[in-house]
Formats: C-alpha cells, sequence, structure tokens
C-alpha cells in the first residue's frame, strides 16, 4: 500500500480560530457579491472590505487555505497569488521551472 504521506500533505492542518467570521461584513451582504462573474468587477466586495474590521484576519485565513476562489480580505484570487510561496515577482508560480 502506498504512504499517505502525499495526501496529508495536501490537507490542511487542524481547524483555526475562525472567530472572526463573525465580524465579517460580508456575511450581512449579498455573497455574489465576493464572486462576480468572469470578466465582472470586484469593487462592490472590495468596498465591503475596506470597512470590515477583520479584513486581514480574512485574508490570512484564503491563503493559509489556498483558496482560490472570490474575493477574500479584500483582494482578488489574482491579487493573492502574488502572497503564495513560491510566486516570482509577476505572481507567477515558479517552482521548478528552469530558467
Amino acid at each position: 500500500m502506498q504512504s499517505d504521506r502525499r495526501s496529508a500533505r495536501a490537507c490542511p492542518g487542524p481547524p483555526r480560530d475562525e472567530s472572526w467570521r463573525d465580524s465579517a461584513l460580508c456575511a450581512q451582504s449579498d455573497p455574489e457579491l465576493f464572486f462576480p462573474d468572469k470578466g465582472g468587477t470586484a469593487a462592490p466586495a472590495k468596498r465591503v472590505c475596506a470597512r470590515c474590521p477583520v479584513r486581514g484576519e480574512c485574508l490570512e485565513w484564503a491563503l493559509a487555505y489556498d483558496i482560490r476562489f472570490g474575493i477574500w480580505g479584500g483582494l482578488t484570487e489574482d491579487q493573492r497569488r502574488e502572497f503564495r510561496p513560491g510566486a516570482d515577482a509577476e505572481g507567477d508560480v515558479s517552482e521548478g521551472v528552469a530558467p
């Protein structure tokens, strides 16, 4: 039988404290704002995030769990990509790519 190490790395660690969600302004807003259609604008969601008292915690959570869709912590997926480990200056992952 093959080792489960590889799949264990893919799973997130133990749940973190997510009590910050109780104060998140997005919980009081239309969820559709935070998942705009392709070509749609993220501006309405970003306006909500700009006023949110837990924006930092939200962004940390999205980065920790590698959330790929939606607006989290006031950033789009493309903007969050720049914060991922292994991302170069343009935000592309360059792991295993020879120059």
